[in-house]
């Protein structure tokens, strides 16, 4: 029988040269590439794109538009997070906010800007309503509009666990010291979530910064950096080089995002413990709060109403007469629903093999005394730094050649890849917060690491990891950033098809298609949180 710490090397080498192989070796790869003209290694390439006024214009446009659309959704989400955790507001009504704010999520984000269209565009509902647009769509409008829709979700859960861990208690400590509204406001709430503030407003700028999708529908003639990537690699005239040299660029924002949050860390603290107190009523802000979140809701929802408008009325904006007309087209045409089934493969796949190399590699880091674990840390803060069009571009020059480009195991390592961090941190987090003495106890009855970590552990990590399965299989069916460079005509999927369909403008079909990838992400998403929430249910009643 092999001995524990053997057995744990032997766990810890493939994950090493998964990372090695899908992550070090492609960036590296892709970095020197930018250095390269012909067989020469020069700056050449970075001089040039300098010079360039129209990656120039793209960047400067990209970190425009981002900053404002992150500036406005942090304070949105935060105003929303404070409406469902500060306020009186129904039970139902909070859960319906929460529900409904994250719907976006579930979608690819190219659909998107399809939805902005047909919603303010020239023959939009509210156009048509109203009588007359109320903006132009394209370009800095759409791209702000969308970039919200888009990174409101992930700065909301963000603010909303965080909020769930401010000592209700120090709220009527200081009423009762007659504070004023805005200095109670300030120090018991505000204070604690600076660090999460930040931490939103920086995630939500490098989303935004390198999102793909929305500016492929609504970007117009306002030129961004990821744009300009995309036209660099797979525009009428292939630039290899400066598509290196701008995907090094797009790495500068989250470089220093991730300097930013190390600044911010200092700004959190924890209280000993965190006590709960009933909220006092203030029917005045209760109110208004509500309506704000409801109104906040409504609008998401009236915005993706149009999903569903679209593909069942016979001729959209002309006859509002119902048909399954195009539904049946699009279920009739093999080619579609092959992609679809591309699919499920690709985000089934990910989620399983993502969810084990992502709970191998937290439980050698939280559970085991084995060197070079930390490595592990390191390549996670590589992953959440590294924007998807990099990554997928890296794996493009990497793999060019190879028996793996354009392979379904291409795309999967790459989903795995772009999404490992917070998953990871998900099984770590839960590792670390079990007993540290279960392991000790185990080898002394004699019983292997396999077998404490089989009988034990994972017993005690169930919900956790139906949470990274759902958070895996979710964002693998909508990237559109991460698999762009990576897809052919065999291994299409619906997110790139979606692209593929915009030439052609068959926005019914688009449509048709996003409401297959809504249902399937509502299925898998409502069923692993309900199998999550009785695994915890269960555990509670057995203490």
């Amino acid at each position: 029988m092999l001995k524990t710490n053997n057995i744990m090397k032997l766990i810890f080498l493939p994950i090493l040269l998964f990372f090695l192989f899908f992550l070090i070796m492609p960036l590296l790869y892709m970095f020197w590439q930018s250095f390269k003209v012909g067989n020469t290694v020069t700056l050449q390439n970075y001089l040039d794109a300098l010079k360039n006024i129209e990656i120039r214009e793209a960047f400067f446009n990209s970190f425009k538009v981002s900053f404002g659309a992150s500036i406005l959704t942090t304070i949105l989400a935060f105003l929303l997070a404070y409406s469902v955790h500060f306020t009186t507001m129904h039970r139902q009504t909070k859960r319906l906010v929460q529900i409904g704010i994250t719907l976006p999520m579930l979608l690819p984000t190219i659909t998107y800007g399809f939805v902005l269209i047909y919603t303010f565009g020239n023959q939009g509902i509210v156009t048509r309503l109203l009588g007359q647009p109320l903006f132009t769509i394209y370009g800095y409008n759409g791209l702000m509009i969308g970039y919200v829709l888009y990174t409101m979700p992930v700065a909301f859960i963000l603010m909303q666990n965080s909020m769930q861990y401010i000592d209700k208690r120090f709220l009527l400590v200081s009423m009762l010291m007659h504070d004023t509204a805005l200095r109670r406001f300030y120090h018991t709430i505000f204070r604690p979530m600076i660090g999460t503030i930040g931490g939103a407003f920086i995630l939500t700028f490098i989303l935004s910064f390198t999102d793909f999708g929305i500016p492929a529908s609504v970007g117009g003639n306002y030129r961004v950096i990821a744009t300009e990537l995309y036209q660099a690699m797979l525009g009428s005239i292939v630039h290899f080089e400066r598509g290196a040299v701008i995907s090094v660029f797009m790495l500068i924002p989250a470089v220093l995002g991730v300097m930013m949050l190390t600044f911010l860390e200092r700004f959190n603290f924890q209280y000993k413990q965190v006590g709960q107190s009933e909220l006092v009523q203030h029917r005045l802000r209760d109110g208004l709060f509500t309506m704000y979140a409801i109104v906040c809701v409504g609008i998401i929802l009236i915005i993706f109403s149009t999903m569903f408008l679209v593909p069942f009325t016979k001729g959209y904006p002309y006859d509002f007469g119902f048909t399954l007309e195009h539904v049946q087209n699009v279920l009739a045409e093999r080619d579609l629903t092959k992609v679809y089934m591309n699919s499920l493969l690709v985000a089934m796949l990910t989620a399983v093999f993502g969810v084990v190399i992502t709970f191998m590699s937290a439980l050698l880091n939280a559970r085991t005394p084995l060197k070079g674990r930390k490595g592990l840390d390191i390549a996670s803060m590589i992953t959440n730094t590294v924007p998807g069009m990099v990554l997928g571009l890296s794996y493009l020059f990497f793999f060019n050649g190879s028996s793996l480009k354009g392979t379904f195991l291409i795309i999967i390592a790459c989903n795995i890849m772009h999404f490992f961090t917070t998953p990871y941190l998900m099984a770590k987090n839960s590792l670390q917060k079990m007993d540290p003495t279960w392991e000790v106890t185990a080898a002394l009855l004699k019983d292997s690491w396999l077998k404490t970590v089989v009988r034990i552990i994972l017993p005690n990590i169930k919900s956790t990891i139906y949470q990274m399965f759902s958070y895996y299989f979710l964002n693998a069916m909508v990237t559109v950033s991460g698999v762009i460079f990576l897809v052919s005509t065999k291994t299409m999927l619906v997110s790139t098809r979606i692209k593929e369909l915009q030439h052609f403008a068959k926005y019914t079909d688009i449509f048709v298609l996003s409401i297959f990838i809504l249902c399937t992400n509502l299925i898998v998403k409502l069923g692993c949180d309900y199998i999550a929430t009785r695994k915890e249910k269960v555990k509670e009643i057995s203490k």
